[in-house]
């Protein structure tokens, strides 16, 4: 468990913070913009839940909690002495990836095929949603852009890429099953 007595350090005054391993990085680099932006995919997660209930409250709660682990494990680059540690480092897994899968075809079995584009709108819940899934995008963006230049686990990718559809496909959960979604028409304004 982690103890946090002072939540100021000074550390980072002049542009600079530590990663996991105790690298320290500029706070602009790609690597704490990624991380950065889970961060944020969480905190909209948050607002997400004071419009949820039930199964997708308890949904919404498991997410945030892979969320910190994919921001822990974004934090700390991947090295080969890991696998012989005694400590390894925390890493997303394939199985979190497929707990989302499932939870997507589930969720996707009750709803109508869609005819159109999605607007974000609806319930106060489905915008929320919306938001998450954008923001998660951002995150995916950043964590593909990251692998490009440095050593990123497979599975992050995969869980931002599932992330965003379960969002997507919980929005439409949260306007009833689809009925009341804000659907696009192309020129409608013209």
């Amino acid at each position: 468990m982690v103890t946090l007595s002072k939540i100021y350090t000074r550390t980072g005054d002049k542009g600079d913070t530590a990663l996991g391993n105790g690298d320290r990085v500029a706070k602009h680099s790609a690597r704490v913009n990624a991380y950065g932006t889970v961060d944020e995919t969480n905190a909209t997660v948050g607002l997400a839940r004071l419009h949820a209930t039930g199964e997708i409250n308890v949904a919404l709660s498991r997410i945030q909690n892979d969320l910190f682990d994919l921001g822990a494990d974004l934090c700390r680059p991947e090295m080969k002495a890991d696998a012989e540690a005694e400590y390894p480092p925390l890493r997303v897994t394939q199985p979190q990836v497929s707990r989302l899968e499932s939870e997507i075809d589930a969720m996707n079995s009750q709803q109508e095929t869609l005819k159109s584009f999605v607007l974000p709108g609806g319930s106060a819940l489905s915008a929320h949603l919306h938001l998450c899934r954008t923001v998660s995008r951002r995150a995916e963006r950043l964590a593909v852009e990251l692998a490009q230049t440095e050593s990123v686990n497979n599975s992050v990718i995969k869980y931002l890429n599932r992330l965003s559809d379960w969002f997507f496909v919980a929005s439409r959960a949260a306007n009833n099953n689809g009925a009341e979604d804000v659907l696009w028409v192309p020129g409608a304004n013209r």
